[in-house]
C-alpha cells in the first residue's frame, strides 16, 4: 500500500474492493478498501485499527461505528458511515467537514471546506450522530 491520510483527506469511498480517496485538491484510486486504507494509516502513525478503536471506546463508552483518531498531534478523525466492517463503508474527516444536507432516498449530501460534495447513501441523523461522536472524542482529548 502506498496511501497514507493525511490532513487533505476528505473522504475514503468504496469501489468494489478499491477505494476512491478525495483530497483538497486530488482524486485518487487504491488498490486497497477503505478498512485496509484506515488501519495502514494508523499502523503508520505508530499504532493499530485495533488500538485506536480500543482507545476510543474506552474514552466514549461506545461499541460500534466508532470514530479513529488517526494522527492525534494533527487531530486527524474520521468517522465511519457505517460497520466499518461492510462493504459499503465510508469513512468521513470530521475537521474537513462544512456542511450536510439531507438528500433523496434516506441519503445525505457531504459539503466539504473547499467546496467539494459527495452523497452518502446515508441518512443525515446518522450522519450527523456519527460527527457527534467524532466531535466529543476531539473535545475530550484535546482537554487531556
Amino acid at each position: 500500500m502506498n496511501y497514507e491520510i493525511n490532513e487533505g483527506t476528505l473522504a475514503i469511498l468504496p469501489s468494489k474492493k478499491q477505494s476512491k480517496v478525495l483530497e483538497d485538491k486530488e482524486e485518487y484510486i487504491i488498490n486497497s478498501t477503505p478498512f485496509e486504507i484506515m488501519d495502514h494509516s494508523c499502523k503508520y502513525f505508530g499504532s493499530s485499527y485495533e488500538g485506536r478503536k480500543e482507545g476510543t471506546k474506552a474514552v466514549l463508552d461506545i461499541n460500534y461505528k466508532v470514530p479513529i483518531i488517526v494522527e492525534n498531534s494533527r487531530n486527524i478523525i474520521f468517522f465511519p458511515t457505517n460497520s466499518p466492517s461492510a462493504e459499503d463503508c465510508s469513512w468521513i474527516s470530521l475537521k474537513n467537514i462544512k456542511k450536510i444536507e439531507e438528500a433523496e432516498y434516506n441519503s445525505t449530501t457531504i459539503l466539504f471546506n473547499n467546496d467539494i460534495s459527495i452523497l452518502i447513501p446515508v441518512s443525515k441523523r446518522t450522519i450527523e450522530n456519527q460527527i457527534l461522536r467524532a466531535s466529543r472524542l476531539d473535545l475530550i482529548m484535546r482537554d487531556r
